[in-house]
């Protein structure tokens, strides 16, 4: 997934990646707020994690249900414009995407 998105997400990574698939929440929010990354997923926690601490990081909380690699892509990229406006916001914190 990761590399269909970097052309248009340039710098994307997934927590495999840093060394943090066994990770708790906190340790990759906290990764995510020092590193400058925006946190995708389709896990309420980090979502509910902004509403109470605010950002950084951003979320983008992705409200698919149970669906496959190729759906969440197709859902990224088709939303490209509206993601990269919201990373451009300084004053956004949550993307709800669906």
């Amino acid at each position: 997934l990761v590399s269909d998105l970097l052309v248009e997400f340039p710098g994307s990574s997934h927590v495999r990646d840093q060394d943090l698939s066994r990770a708790s929440d906190d340790e990759v929010w906290r990764f995510a707020k020092e590193q400058g990354f925006t946190i995708v997923s389709k896990d309420t926690d980090f979502l509910n994690r902004s509403l109470l601490r605010g950002h950084p990081p951003k979320v983008i909380q992705l409200r698919l249900g149970n669906c496959s690699t190729n759906r969440i892509r197709d859902v990224l990229l088709k939303e490209k414009d509206v993601i990269k406006e919201f990373l451009g916001d300084p004053d956004a914190s949550i993307l709800v995407l669906e």
